[in-house]
């Protein structure tokens, strides 16, 4: 086994290495960008260094940085953890050349995986399943089209060396093939730099399992059974779980074969994944297979009980498999998702910026968490914006689902928007509950997934409520405190009741529920409260007996009784975020000053283009005094690994462009300003 191991990589699969080595006593060595510097990972290991830029490009993508690092340091071994390096064969190949374990695959290995029309054709050459379809080199667009034909349709044309769900485009009819194959082609080009495709018969609401499989240098490969991830949205797992609730034993046994024999057919070596895609027939294909460990391998450690990282560090020290493949068993079921700092309702867009606050659930027997970052850390803009992996595990799937909602409901992140809420709907849809989900689901139906515009419903009704409870619970509790360090702590002007004279008492509260100001009017105290809410049709509502334990909220409305968490900083008279959970939903709000004078940002708002989140300027399109049309691309930003697309809001002529290629800008910049129409 090894002695000391360097991890190029950052956030928490670095992390998640670092735990396996400290269990078995192995030193480990981070690297880190300049943007890393006070990183998770780099205060767990045993030693850091650093190796460049915050860009990847100048940092974590430096082959030949990070080889340094782990020859100056006595590293035996690397290991890539994902993304990055990790599949990169020309890396691999360096690490070995230089005296050092590569933990992974082959650089063989991955280079014939790394063309999807190749590996199809080696697939189905080992007697793997593939999709009927065309993987030949002739692109002329004539004979692509008859292919297609021959093929049938519905039918998907893809990128022959892409990913991440570029360079794909799906024809279901024979006129529309042409003009799709053309902008496939073009998008290939601009992402891959190279345009070759392949072609596929288009499988109607497939669901995506995967298996995952294991080899040794002793030319023994395993399967270790499957994960599903059909929770997807544009192609990026959203929630993977394993079992899979779709297959039967007969189905998995013949999956996990077939991932075997690709596995033989490219002599592999480590941790790696065969993905298929499974029509509602039970007919599977094989898709690819990742070269790598995948971000959702905890749900295969929680069922199997392994440790897959162990395993990796084992076969890359020449040790056989621990286990054959009578050893591998299956318990209980494991699901995961992942948390990003990211904004469902404006299109997912990452977020960056200070956790000002990271609740995340205990972990224990029943609770995973894997993150790389905690309270305070900085979700940066260079980097994948995830924030923490959360995995459940219990008897079986119902349980775990509702393990699953009831972990969520103890998070709360503050700082950048988060997608917590987006999951607590989803692991609720009944096309999760029910096992049906299939790869499209999400993208077809996204609306179902999304909150409510308005407080409007009996239940958000009540979070609302509870909100102004803890408000008036927290202005009473002030007020004895302030009361009981004064010079008369038994006035009873130290009642905060609202009481004036003539009146039996009114307090005035104000929120902000994306961006809808919500006023709310309350009589009584102590727990005891008349609340009036003017914008609702239904204006008055009776709380009794109100009681906050630390985060609990008992209390009766309009006789019913109920319980609610509220978590926040807005317990303030100057304002804050206040968040209510009823264990099924949540409710944030912001709590602001009733008497707050309201500025307008209508005036000047439909003359600048700004950057919706802190980025770097890729390409700026136009210059000042260019006529620009609404809608045009006038710049394109580069932030959390994607390009985001900057428009003019309304045809004009531009009056001035503020920034440059290269020039890194934050969130609300104005970046182009329009002449005044």
């Amino acid at each position: 086994m090894f002695e000391k191991i360097l991890i190029a990589n950052r956030g928490e699969i670095a992390c998640r290495v670092i735990r396996t080595c400290r269990t078995l006593g192995i030193r480990t060595v981070a690297v880190y960008s300049e943007a890393d510097a006070d990183a998770q990972h780099v205060r767990q290991a045993d030693e850091a260094y650093p190796i460049g830029g915050p860009r990847p490009a100048d940092s974590y993508l430096r082959g030949d940085a990070i080889i340094e690092v782990a020859l100056r340091c006595g590293a035996q071994a690397i290991h890539p953890g994902y993304g990055f390096l990790s599949e990169n064969a020309d890396f691999a190949d360096a690490v070995e050349a230089a005296g050092i374990a590569f933990i992974g695959p082959k650089a063989a290995s991955m280079r014939k995986m790394g063309s999807k029309a190749g590996a199809k054709e080696l697939m189905q050459a080992a007697g793997v399943p593939v999709v009927p379809g065309y993987t030949g080199e002739n692109q002329d667009p004539a004979l692509l089209h008859g292919e297609a034909d021959r093929i049938g349709y519905p039918l998907m044309i893809k990128a022959a060396h892409g990913g991440g769900g570029k360079g794909m485009r799906i024809v279901r009819a024979s006129e529309e093939f042409p003009a799709l194959l053309e902008s496939c082609q073009r998008e290939a080009r601009n992402a891959f730099g190279r345009d070759r495709v392949l072609l596929e018969r288009y499988v109607e609401r497939p669901r995506h399992i995967e298996i995952q499989i294991f080899g040794d240098r002793h030319g023994q490969v395993i399967h270790l059974n499957e994960r599903e991830c059909s929770a997807q949205r544009r192609y990026q797992k959203v929630l993977e779980e394993s079992p899979s609730p779709f297959l039967s034993a007969e189905l998995r046994a013949t999956m996990g074969a077939a991932a075997v024999l690709a596995g033989q057919a490219i002599d592999y070596v480590n941790a790696g994944t065969v993905e298929f895609i499974v029509g509602q027939d039970g007919g599977f294909y094989f898709m690819e297979i990742n070269t790598r460990l995948q971000v959702e391998h905890p749900v295969t450690e929680l069922v199997t009980g392994l440790d897959l990282v162990e395993w990796q560090l084992r076969v890359a020290a020449g040790e056989a498999l621990p286990r054959t493949q009578d050893g591998i068993g299956q318990h209980g079921h494991a699901i995961e998702v992942r948390l990003y700092a990211e904004d469902p309702e404006a299109g997912f867009l990452p977020g960056s910026g200070k956790l000002e606050r990271l609740r995340l659930p205990s972990a224990d027997a029943h609770v995973r968490l894997d993150s790389g970052v905690i309270e305070g850390d900085t979700v940066t803009i260079f980097y994948d914006p995830m924030i923490a992996k959360l995995i459940v595990f219990d008897q079986d799937r119902p349980r775990a689902l509702a393990r699953l909602r009831g972990a969520l409901a103890q998070c709360e992140i503050a700082g950048p928007k988060s997608n917590i809420e987006f999951l607590e709907r989803l692991v609720r849809h009944p096309a999760v509950v029910e096992g049906r989900i299939d790869t499209g689901y999400l993208d077809r139906h996204l609306e179902e997934f999304m909150p409510a515009a308005q407080v409007d419903a009996v239940g958000d009704r009540d979070l609302l409520i509870g909100a102004t409870v803890v408000q008036l619970l927290a202005q009473e509790r002030r007020s004895r405190g302030n009361a009981s360090a004064s010079n008369d702590p038994d006035s009873p002007w130290a009642i905060a009741d609202g009481w004036r004279l003539g009146h039996g008492g009114r307090r005035s509260l104000a929120f902000v529920q994306r961006d809808e100001r919500l006023e709310l009017q309350a009589h009584g105290s102590g727990g005891d409260y008349r609340i009036e809410i003017p914008a609702l049709a239904d204006v008055q509502h009776q709380v009794q007996g109100a009681r906050l334990d630390g985060t609990e909220l008992s209390l009766r409305i309009d006789g019913r009784a109920r319980r609610l968490t509220a978590f926040g900083d807005g317990l303030t008279e100057n304002g804050g975020r206040v968040v209510m959970h009823d264990g099924q939903r949540r409710l944030r709000l912001e709590s602001v000053p009733m008497y707050r004078h309201e500025h307008s940002a209508a005036s000047g708002s439909g003359n600048n283009v700004t950057a919706p989140m802190p980025g770097r300027v890729v390409v700026v399109k136009l210059a000042a005094g260019d006529a620009v049309e609404a809608g045009q691309e006038v710049m394109v930003i580069e932030a959390m690994k994607m390009e985001l697309s900057l428009k003019s809001p309304r045809a004009g002529v531009l009056a001035e462009v503020r920034a440059v290629a290269g020039d890194f800008v934050e969130a609300d910049a104005v970046l182009a300003t329009l002449e005044t129409a």
